[in-house]
């Protein structure tokens, strides 16, 4: 009787895996011949939604649509009962950022007292927001900053990047600037800047549209030029356990 119960378990789960997939190559098939200019599809999978599926492309973009493929819906998917905006749950896991995995060779570091917490900051240097932000940055004590240029506002926020990341002391050269109006000369900036262009794909990669962008060791992120406090609570959650 049992293997009976078995045997019938794993059919119906072998049916069921097939449905999917069925689902799957038409919602593929019709979206692909209906909407040549959609990005290849990198994943199809089912949404809480009863009917609706969820559609991955060009590694983080999700859009929605019916079993048939009938339907493409570009927005977010609200769970009304927990006041959940599902979408951006979605978005916000697949551009997650592991703090150990950031490419800190392309960044250069600000250590104020024992530096023993740590944090990424990607910032432009014409961005207003970030001069605000520095300003609050110093007011925080025993961190270590990994900051990442991010010219990302104009062909002037590259140059200026430039010439801070050719600078003989590049943390002094930033600080100068950012606090005191004080650009390093572009004329000092003839070194390799690659990485500056490297830093630019990381934030597109990982959907970093503005600047700052502040990154914490437990993998949270917090956009905008957010206060010393907020900056001291968040030091403190990802230093917890």
């Amino acid at each position: 009787m049992q293997r009976t119960l078995q045997t019938l378990l794993l059919a119906l789960l072998t049916t069921l895996a097939l449905g999917v997939l069925a689902q799957e190559t038409t919602i593929r098939k019709n979206i692909a011949a209906r909407l040549p200019q959609l990005k290849a599809i990198d994943e199809v999978r089912k949404t809480d939604m009863p009917g609706i599926f969820e559609l991955r492309v060009n590694g983080t973009e999700i859009y929605y649509t019916d079993a048939q493929g009938n339907y493409l819906i570009d927005g977010s998917l609200i769970d009304t009962r927990n006041r959940r905006n599902l979408t951006d749950e979605r978005v916000e896991k697949l551009t997650a950022i592991q703090f150990d995995a950031l490419p800190f060779k392309d960044a250069f570091t600000i250590v104020r007292g024992n530096g023993e917490r740590k944090m990424a900051v990607f910032e432009d240097p014409n961005c207003g927001y970030c001069k605000r932000f520095e300003r609050d940055l110093q007011k925080v004590d025993n961190v270590t900053i990994y900051l990442f240029l991010y010219p990302i506002l104009g062909a002037d926020s590259t140059e200026k990047s430039k010439a801070v990341w050719c600078a003989k002391d590049r943390a002094l050269a930033w600080q100068d600037w950012m606090l005191r109006d004080q650009a390093a000369p572009a004329a000092a900036a003839q070194c390799d800047t690659s990485a500056l262009s490297r830093n630019v794909e990381v934030g597109h990669k990982h959907k970093i549209t503005g600047t700052p962008t502040l990154l914490f060791t437990n993998g949270a992120r917090v956009p905008g030029a957010v206060d010393n406090k907020k900056i001291e609570h968040m030091l403190a959650e990802a230093t917890k356990g």
